[in-house]
């Protein structure tokens, strides 16, 4: 999402997109809660938070999400423009020299326990610190739909976060854990380079792992908006980040992605109304990603069932 500067705050990709799908009335009307500063609710609500996800391109120009965290306090708004992030990727994340100096990014600030999420897209910064300088440019919140309730757990024998795998393809144990997610986000960007990072949720197994190199989601239905298949439209980049709740770990995927807009494709994901197909390029995987762990999830009401039949 990039707009125009005039009428509406979306990109021809996204306008074609919510054509496509018969949304655009409901898209106009999601679209005037995007704002270009963050109010005093939305200043408090990042104060609380434990996590944030950004999505950012490695020096390399190739998508990624990756996740940081902290105590309370970490995520700060001192003005409405400005979000400061007492954190930064560690050297072993594809991350880390790209955020060392001025770069597009997409950022979610998630609430598990509460079912809420914020998104600050804009210019980002180091701040000497070891930490970021985020400049806001698109601030708006979303829906509690598929977001799995959890409750953040410190980790005190944590260490700093460090590679234990990486390679152009998923492993078999990356598979597994890709295949019983509930929760992955995902980096696109938009026609200026614009980067936008988004939530993705669903029971267990809705994520489907089609080979080592190949994997499938449902898009489900949403806030209309469709700013990660509007980006898709123009750039198939995309990078996912699938949390390890339990132990702090990570996963991080780049590659390229497409809409499929048949019906076919969509039939064997209850909810789907179309789904999206990535093809791997590169994996990293990230013990001690963040100092926390998460409780048990308390899955969404709206997940619709993951259908167990596989869809080639």
């Amino acid at each position: 999402m990039t707009g125009t500067g005039t009428d509406t705050p979306y990109h021809p990709g996204e306008r074609a997109v919510q054509a496509r799908a018969g949304r655009t009335d409901r898209a106009d009307h999601s679209g005037r809660a995007v704002g270009s500063t963050v109010p005093a609710v939305a200043a408090r609500f990042l104060t609380e938070r434990r996590m944030l996800v950004v999505g950012a391109a490695d020096t390399d120009g190739r998508l990624w999400a990756t996740q940081l965290g902290g105590p309370a306090g970490f995520l700060r708004a001192p003005d409405e423009r400005t979000v400061t992030v007492a954190a930064h990727p560690a050297g072993d994340d594809p991350l880390a020299a790209a955020l060392a100096r001025p770069a597009e990014v997409g950022t979610v600030a998630l609430d598990p326990a509460a079912r809420r999420r914020m998104r600050v897209n804009g210019r980002s910064a180091p701040d000497g610190r070891g930490g970021l300088v985020i400049t806001a440019e698109q601030v708006y919140a979303n829906c509690p739909k598929y977001i799995q309730r959890r409750h953040p757990v410190d980790r005190p024998g944590a260490g700093a976060p460090r590679r234990v795998a990486a390679g152009p393809l998923l492993s078999t144990a990356q598979q597994l854990l890709v295949s019983t997610a509930d929760t992955f986000f995902v980096a696109t960007a938009g026609p200026d380079g614009r980067t936008d990072a988004s939530h993705r949720g669903g029971n267990p197994g809705f994520l489907r792992v089609l080979g080592p190199d190949r994997l499938r989601w449902p898009d489900y239905p949403g806030n209309n908006m469709f700013m990660t298949l509007g980006n898709l439209e123009f750039d198939p980049r995309a990078g996912l980040l699938v949390p390890d709740w339990e132990t702090g770990g990570a996963l991080l995927i780049t590659g390229e992605a497409r809409t499929v807009w048949s019906g076919p494709a969509a039939a064997g994901l209850p909810g789907a109304e179309r789904v999206v197909d990535l093809t791997v390029t590169g994996v990293v995987e990230l013990a001690d990603a963040t100092p926390l762990s998460w409780s048990e999830p308390e899955y969404s009401p709206a997940n619709p069932p993951a259908s167990a039949r596989p869809v080639s």
